[in-house]
């Protein structure tokens, strides 16, 4: 019988992918026969390549280009790069995004100190970021229909968060694109194109460690909330969210389409 979580030999690219979170799965994807294209800005070359390099030492196949989420231009010169390579692209993972502390309102502000520019920064990053790589490397897909993509969204998708303003209305707007693309590819190229969100919970990485420890490395009262309203009384960590993208990557998903799973220890789920 076909094995239908096997990813082997397809092409994924993933943007976004230097972080913590970024890192984890794109040595997942390698491991599990992938050629993985690791896509994010020049600033982050040495880790990529260095990322790069461990995959290809377990005997996987990498690559690291530079790149802008919000330039097309660039987006296509890295499309190119990838078909000469690898000929094709399979697995899109629209990993690209983050927040900053201007966009956010503190406890002590209010809607009026709310900084717009920040906040707009924030917005184009978020959605963007994931429309405008969409645009371009769906187009490979659409050639040979079949692919898949995968938005990283949010608990804040899901409903308002405290504080993260911009950040959330941005991840509420993604997981409206999810949907509504999924119904647009499928419709207009055929079932072979699929679109799916991963909407984490709460995991520790470089932009939040700030707003959830204490210089002394000691959880903030915004952590101790967030832990007390997940069912399973902590953070989550980069490597459980790798299932669910394997499943929706593959063809154990085929018929999933226009989904957000949540991977966030019951936090969406819980209530009082």
């Amino acid at each position: 019988m076909k094995n239908l979580f096997d990813i082997k030999d397809r092409v994924a690219v993933m943007t976004g992918a230097c972080g913590i979170l970024g890192a984890t799965i794109v040595k997942y994807f390698a491991s599990q026969g992938c050629k993985v294209v690791l896509l994010d800005l020049e600033r982050a070359r040495e880790i990529g390549e260095k990322l790069v390099a461990e995959i290809k030492a377990e005997g996987g196949e990498a690559m690291f280009l530079p790149t802008n989420v919000l330039d097309a231009d660039v987006l296509e010169q890295n499309l190119k790069d990838i078909l000469a390579a690898y000929g094709g692209v399979d697995i899109l993972l629209n990993g690209a995004g983050g927040n900053m502390g201007a966009a956010n309102v503190a406890p002590e502000q209010t809607i009026f100190d709310m900084d717009l520019s920040a906040t707009s920064k924030v917005f184009e990053l978020n959605i963007f970021g994931a429309i405008i790589p969409t645009k371009v490397f769906a187009k490979a897909m659409v050639e040979k229909k079949k692919g898949t993509i995968i938005n990283f969204c949010s608990m804040s998708s899901f409903r308002p968060l405290t504080r993260v303003c911009g950040y959330g209305m941005a991840k509420s707007a993604l997981y409206s694109w999810t949907q509504w693309l999924a119904g647009e590819l499928a419709t207009k190229f055929g079932e072979g194109l699929r679109v799916n969100g991963i909407a984490p919970g709460f995991l520790l990485t470089n932009q939040n460690r700030t707003l959830l420890t204490n210089p002394d490395g000691s959880l903030t009262e915004r952590s101790h909330q967030i832990i007390g309203h997940t069912p399973f009384g902590r953070f989550l960590e980069p490597d459980e969210l790798v299932g669910a993208l394997h499943y929706l990557a593959s063809d154990a998903s085929l018929g999933v389409t226009g989904t957000i799973m949540a991977v966030d220890g019951g936090f969406n789920a819980f209530s009082i």
